[in-house]
């Protein structure tokens, strides 16, 4: 069994548990009230008692002698009992929950660590300066289209640490980085973030940066960079 398999096994039998643990406390607040209200109801009675006796002269009117019946401080004391049970079962439901959050904590933290070495994986697979630059760029005119070459991908950790301090207009970059890393996009910077390729089989510049093109998202159809737009609509127009 996954860990994500063990995750939600564990965590589909928490509402019922969780549901059993405030049935009981529930009940031993009920209970509770009840019996706090029975013992207030005693220590008046007695309270009175007192108070009548001392007026008689029955009861000498020392307060080190005068005190409460046992069996007015035996319910005081089952009180007490049924709190502190009420308390240790909020306890347990804090932490049951709070067991869930961290068995949580840890797999979100195992995902992100995979989901970053397949990031890597596919960014240093499918960067233009690498494997595009020799056979996506040269298969250009081959009958299986450009369909193919309008996924994004993500920048490679290791050839574009110094293109991340680029903001989305394509400024020049802070750091310096390999002279012969290919450059791309209106910008003639290096291949970072997230990029997007000119359906015009001609353009001479193939691949742009969403920031430079004012892209947020993956293009539907297909999509032409303002250059190959405006000569394409120039051919329209004669």
């Amino acid at each position: 069994m996954s860990f994500l398999d063990e995750f939600q096994a564990n965590l589909e039998s928490l509402p019922i548990i969780l549901q059993k643990k405030y049935a009981l406390l529930r009940d031993l607040d009920k209970s509770l009230r009840e019996i706090q209200r029975q013992n207030e109801q005693l220590c008046e009675q007695e309270i009175k008692d007192i108070q009548r006796g001392v007026k008689a002269g029955n009861i000498t009117a020392d307060t080190l002698l005068i005190r409460f019946s046992d069996e007015a401080l035996d319910e005081q004391k089952h009180s007490i009992r049924i709190a502190d049970e009420k308390v240790a079962l909020a306890v347990q439901a804090y932490d049951l929950v709070d067991a869930h959050i961290q068995q949580l904590d840890q797999y979100l933290k195992k995902f992100d660590e995979e989901l970053s070495r397949e990031r890597e994986s596919v960014a240093a697979t499918t960067l233009p300066g690498s494997s595009l630059d020799g056979s996506a760029k040269s298969g250009r005119g081959s009958g299986g289209g450009r369909g193919g070459h309008k996924k994004t991908h993500l920048a490679a950790a290791a050839a574009t640490t110094a293109a991340t301090s680029a903001n989305s207009t394509g400024i020049e970059l802070d750091c310096p980085v390999d002279p012969n890393e290919p450059t791309y996009c209106f910008c003639q910077q290096v291949s970072y973030g997230e990029m997007v390729a000119c359906d015009n089989p001609h353009c001479t510049i193939e691949w742009f940066h969403f920031g430079c093109v004012g892209l947020k998202e993956q293009p539907k159809g297909k999509w032409y960079c303002s250059d190959c737009a405006s000569l394409k609509n120039r051919r329209k127009g004669r």
